[in-house]
């Protein structure tokens, strides 16, 4: 618990941004370097000023938001799932034990298998669109949801849980009244985790199945048009870009909600 507090301890909100702008500004210089003088070939590494006048452009283009709603219309359906089934599933397999060991075989032989070699399978029985990408961001964004909320329940007081029960509380209201929210904040965790998962699939998903609309589409087939790598590019800033408001986002939100659960942190620090 005290390691989450310590990368930020001592240094400032506003700190925190300036070394990630400068982080970027120099990423940005690099790549503008690089290709200003020739030592990479454009055709490869545009400068990165023309990838970021492009991402610009794109945010004018009626079609290009398009597919980007597609996308998070898919990312959003997939993580509202995945939310809706690990969390109950998670609450169930960390509370019953004799559950755990009767599903634990199953689940540690599905979590390996990469969602994206689910891909020609899904296509084939689920055609292409949402009804192909939201099952498998289901399917990946779920375990970390998962273990995390298994990881919470671990982390919960036992001395809590038995002054309930010898007030005489069923074992579901220890769960909801004193589990639960002790374990919202792995949760929470679990869900921010997920949210990039989810992300990353669905771009990813678009990419390779070859079909269909969305971000990734874009993405696949900007070399066949005029700007060529300019707009792979400008389509991956924007991917990128997507996926940091929404961490950040959901971070604001988790570090607001659960604030007493970082003091508490830090206290035993």
């Amino acid at each position: 618990m005290a390691s989450e507090s310590t990368p930020s301890r001592g240094l400032s909100r506003p700190g925190i941004w300036a070394r990630g702008a400068a982080g970027v500004a120099v990423l940005f210089l690099a790549s503008e370097v690089l290709g200003r003088a020739g030592i990479v070939d454009r055709s490869y590494l545009p400068p990165a000023s023309t990838i970021t006048a492009r991402a610009f452009e794109l945010a004018g283009d009626p079609d290009f938001l398009g597919d980007v709603r597609v996308t998070l219309t898919a990312w959003a359906l997939g993580l509202l799932i995945a939310v809706a089934i690990a969390v109950p599933l998670g609450l169930l397999l960390g509370s019953v034990p004799a559950v755990n060991t009767a599903v634990r075989a199953i689940v540690e032989f599905l979590r390996p298998i990469p969602s994206v070699a689910l891909i020609p399978l899904a296509a084939l029985l689920l055609g292409s669109g949402l009804e192909m990408e939201v099952p498998l961001i289901v399917y990946a964004s779920s375990w970390p949801i998962l273990f995390n909320t298994m990881y919470g329940l671990d982390d919960v007081d036992p001395t809590a849980k038995e002054t309930l029960r010898s007030f005489g509380f069923s074992r579901l209201q220890v769960l909801l009244r004193v589990s639960l929210p002790s374990a919202a904040p792995f949760i929470a965790t679990g869900v921010r985790l997920a949210a990039s998962i989810a992300l990353i699939l669905a771009v990813g998903t678009e990419i390779l199945s070859g079909f269909g609309d969305g971000l990734g589409m874009f993405i696949a087939m900007a070399n066949n048009g005029p700007d060529g790598n300019v707009d792979v590019l400008a389509g991956t800033v924007w991917a990128g870009c997507l996926g940091l408001v929404i961490d950040s986002v959901l971070g604001q939100g988790e570090n607001r909600v659960f604030r007493w659960h970082r003091a508490q942190g830090s206290g035993a620090s």
